[in-house]
C-alpha cells in the first residue's frame, strides 16, 4: 500500500466532478484489454479515497451534490459492462469502506457473457436477479445500452433500441427508471447523444469527450490494476487541470 499520507487540496470549484471507471474485478492476468483490477488492489483505491477523505458514490447522487454546491470529498465510482463480479466481490469491498457506485448493465444480456470482446476471456455478467439485488443494496443501476454495440454512426432504429428500450427494460427490472447512460466503448456522436437525451436519461458517461464535455458526455478517469498510490495521485491532479466546461443544471433522478 502506498505510504502517501498528503491529501488532495480542496477543489469546490471544479467544473467537472471526478469518475472513476472500473469494468472486471477478479484475476487481470489473462486481461489483453487491461479492463480487470484484482479484489485486493480495487481494496487498495478504495483505502487510498477514504485515507484522504474521499468517498465513492454513484453518479447521479455525485451530480445531484455536484449541483447543490456540497460535492467536496465525494467521487464517482462507475462499473462498466455489467459482470457478475460486481456482486460477488466488488459490492462487499464497497460496503466495507462505506462507499456505492453506479453499474452500468446491459439489459439485452442479462445472464449472457461478453461476447463482444474478440478475444475474450469470457466473463459471466450479471442476471436481472443480480442486478435487483445490487440495486437494494444501494447501487445505482444504469443503462450500458442494450447489447453493447458503437452508437456512433448506427440507424436510428438501433439508438432507439440500445436506449430507450434497454432504459424500459431496467425499469421494469427495477421499478425504477434509470437516470444515467453509458456510451459502449466510449464513443459517441451528435446523434446518439440525442437519443439518450430524448429517452428520458439525465446524464451520460463518456471517457475522454474533450470540448464535448457536458451531462450527456461525462468524462472519467480510466483505473487499471497498474494503478497505486502514486498514479492515482497523478490522475487526480491531471483531473483537477484540466478546465471543461461546466455542467449546467442536472435533473435529478430519472423520468418515469
Amino acid at each position: 500500500m502506498t505510504t502517501d499520507t498528503a491529501a488532495p487540496p480542496a477543489a469546490p470549484a471544479l467544473a467537472q466532478p471526478w469518475i472513476l471507471m472500473y469494468h472486471a474485478v477478479g484475476d487481470p492476468t489473462a486481461d489483453p484489454y487491461g479492463i480487470t483490477v484484482a479484489p485486493d488492489r480495487l481494496e487498495l483505491h478504495l483505502r487510498w479515497l477514504r485515507a484522504r477523505g474521499l468517498r465513492g458514490v454513484g453518479v447521479a447522487d455525485l451530480l445531484r451534490a455536484h449541483g447543490a454546491g456540497n460535492a467536496a470529498g465525494l467521487v464517482g465510482l462507475t462499473f462498466d459492462d455489467g459482470y457478475a463480479d460486481f456482486v460477488d466481490t466488488a459490492l462487499p469491498l464497497l460496503a466495507r469502506h462505506d462507499c456505492a457506485a453506479t453499474v452500468f448493465v446491459l439489459p439485452g444480456r442479462l445472464g449472457g457473457t461478453n461476447e463482444w470482446d474478440p478475444e475474450g476471456p469470457r466473463r459471466p455478467l450479471l442476471t436481472g436477479r443480480q442486478i435487483r439485488a445490487a440495486a437494494d443494496a444501494g447501487t445505482e443501476i444504469a443503462s450500458h445500452g442494450l447489447f453493447h454495440r458503437h452508437l456512433a454512426g448506427c440507424p436510428d432504429d438501433v439508438l432507439v433500441e440500445e436506449t430507450a428500450r434497454s432504459r424500459d427494460l431496467l425499469h421494469e427490472l427495477t421499478g425504477t427508471a434509470p437516470a444515467g447512460f453509458c456510451y459502449p466503448y466510449g464513443t459517441f456522436d451528435r446523434r446518439a447523444a440525442e437519443a439518450v437525451r430524448r429517452a428520458g436519461y439525465t446524464y451520460a458517461c463518456a471517457i475522454a469527450p474533450g470540448a464535448a464535455a457536458g451531462p450527456y458526455a461525462l468524462p472519467r478517469t480510466h483505473i487499471s490494476q497498474a494503478d497505486r498510490g502514486t498514479r492515482l495521485w497523478a490522475k487526480w491532479l491531471r483531473h483537477r487541470a484540466r478546465r471543461r466546461p461546466a455542467l449546467g443544471p442536472v435533473r435529478s433522478g430519472g423520468a418515469g
